[in-house]
């Protein structure tokens, strides 16, 4: 099998790992403060590295929103254990009556979250007594990095929370939850800086050892998302004064026009356990953006590995190359279904039980067992048997050792997002995505709002987006599509699961603020409707 593997320390990401102290967690804080650290660019570099450290972090304890937003989606039930608590259960089904005692299920993430924005806010505050020299070139580069990762990170908080204290200088004051629209402006400005300010280096040009950096053309990407979301879901015409929809659309066609992304011509060979021996790699022309992450992790404060995709695997057995973990994001049966059985997507993104012919035996382990697991995700064994972290490079926690990298935002997902936005180009574009998924079967669809939400379904199911693409069509449009009655095995016990339109529209799409955070604020923090 081909070595899957994070690339060499050599400059960066590594660091973010084996090398993540910064002055933010420094066991010498004598030797390094506010007011004498932030004195050279190297100071202010590692300052840097601290803050992609914090946002690769976020989801190493509490639920990792990749995971959490399929669950809530049409496209996953909360699975887990037959003998576990209920809370993914409560997310699944916009419930808190499901699981009483999690209440605080996010606690853990929103104080990670606010974390990484004191450092990304610190840095920001501290770069004009920064002494650049003759390199002051890095002084905007840094800057624009930075603020894409602070506009990232509050993309996620406002997409789960809706209501969220607005911190923009590096303060932990107790703040009122801002509105929407504010938190929406200091992303698109963020958004717009980041694209201004990095250079325009086409992928191919890319070293290598800056891979997982933000690049300009990460920051138009992402301008795409946050606009489609933010117009969609509060019934604007722009995103909160700062982008219009023909500036959304502009850094989009650069993107594609300028670069150099392409898509795989193998859909499966994106995903390790889809493809195996034909693995792309992560670093492939078809990811603009990923969240990075290494085999080192440990109990001694490397959280650099991927946490959360051991939440995903097969319920405590693994069956090569599939590897074991806790049985969450257990996939709806119809979402198989949804594929035509030409589309390639349908085989390298869902592990079917029966169609693989896996001799699975432990359905008395999984609560809403269905037959189908999540493959784009899936941790790993090796065919020594061993949990891939530990057959490749020794380490032997799986639980805390998986290093697949998140791809946060891929070159398909930008061809759709022009298509939606209405390029003159959009049937090309929205044929490229179909004809890589259908081969020598493909046939032409027109490009319509409808076929385009049903195409970004197929092309990036368990990828984190089709919950946000949901609720940005409307409360209605998500509620009616995410309800249902199903059955399921809970235990080997045939059971019907429901989900209420009513639950998720009560709730507004949002998640419960953690009940300890508005214990904490003093009554400041307001709780989310329906929680």
């Amino acid at each position: 099998m081909k070595t899957i593997k994070i690339l060499s320390i050599a400059m960066f990401l590594l660091c973010l790992g084996a090398c993540k102290k910064s002055f933010l967690d420094t066991d010498a804080p004598t030797t390094a403060t506010e007011e004498n650290f932030y004195k050279t660019p190297a100071q202010a570099y590692t300052a840097l590295v601290g803050c992609y450290d914090g946002v690769q972090i976020v989801w190493v304890t509490g639920i990792a929103l990749p995971v959490a937003s399929e669950v809530m989606s049409d496209n996953t039930f909360g699975g887990t254990g037959s003998s576990d608590g209920y809370g993914y259960q409560m997310v699944d089904e916009f419930d808190k009556s499901r699981s009483p005692a999690d209440q605080n299920l996010y606690g853990a993430n929103w104080i990670a979250y606010y974390k990484a924005l004191y450092r990304c806010n610190m840095l920001l505050s501290k770069l004009d007594q920064v002494e650049w020299g003759t390199q002051t070139d890095l002084k905007a580069t840094y800057e624009a990095e930075t603020r894409y990762l602070r506009a990232y990170l509050l993309f996620d908080m406002v997409r789960l929370w809706g209501n969220i204290p607005l911190l923009t200088t590096p303060s932990s004051e107790n703040t009122a939850q801002a509105t929407p629209e504010a938190v929406y402006k200091v992303i698109g400005d963020d958004l717009k800086f980041a694209a201004a300010n990095l250079a325009a280096t086409n992928y191919s040009a890319q070293k290598a050892t800056d891979f997982g950096r933000v690049t300009k053309y990460a920051a138009e990407a992402l301008i795409g998302r946050v606009y489609l979301f933010y117009t969609g879901y509060y019934s604007k015409g722009d995103l909160a004064g700062s982008v219009t929809k023909a500036e959304a659309l502009a850094y989009q066609e650069d993107v594609i026009t300028n670069g150099g992304y392409g898509l795989l011509d193998d859909f499966s060979t994106l995903w390790p356990a889809a493809s195996v021996e034909k693995y792309a790699g992560e670093r492939n022309k078809e990811t603009i953006f990923s969240i990075r992450y290494t085999y080192t992790s440990d109990y001694n404060g490397n959280q650099d590995g991927n946490y959360w995709m051991v939440m995903v695997g097969l319920r405590e057995q693994s069956i090569y190359p599939y590897g074991n973990g806790w049985g969450s994001e257990t996939v709806n049966p119809k979402l198989w279904e949804a594929y035509a059985s030409s589309d390639t997507r349908r085989k390298a993104s869902i592990i079917s039980i029966a169609d693989e012919n896996l001799a699975f035996v432990n359905q008395n382990k999984q609560r809403e067992y269905t037959g189908y697991y999540v493959k784009k995700y899936s941790p790993m064994v090796g065919t020594d048997g061993l949990p891939m972290p530990e057959s490749l490079y020794k380490n032997d926690d799986f639980q805390i050792g998986q290093y697949q990298d998140y791809v946060s935002i891929r070159y398909a997902d930008v061809l759709l997002m022009a298509a939606e936005l209405g390029s003159p180009n959009a049937q090309t574009y929205f044929d490229q995505v179909r004809k890589r998924a259908f081969g020598t079967a493909f046939t032409s669809k027109s490009v319509t709002q409808a076929n385009i939400m049903e195409e970004r379904r197929l092309e990036f199911a368990f990828e984190g987006l089709r919950y946000y693409d949901l609720l940005r069509q409307g409360i209605n449009t998500a509620a009616q599509t995410i309800a249902q009655s199903s059955t399921v095995l809970n235990g080997g016990v045939s059971t019907t699961k429901t989900i209420s339109a009513g639950n998720v529209v009560a709730t507004n799409g949002l998640q419960q603020i953690p009940n300890t955070q508005i214990t904490l604020s003093n009554g400041m923090l307001k709780q989310n409707a329906g929680w």
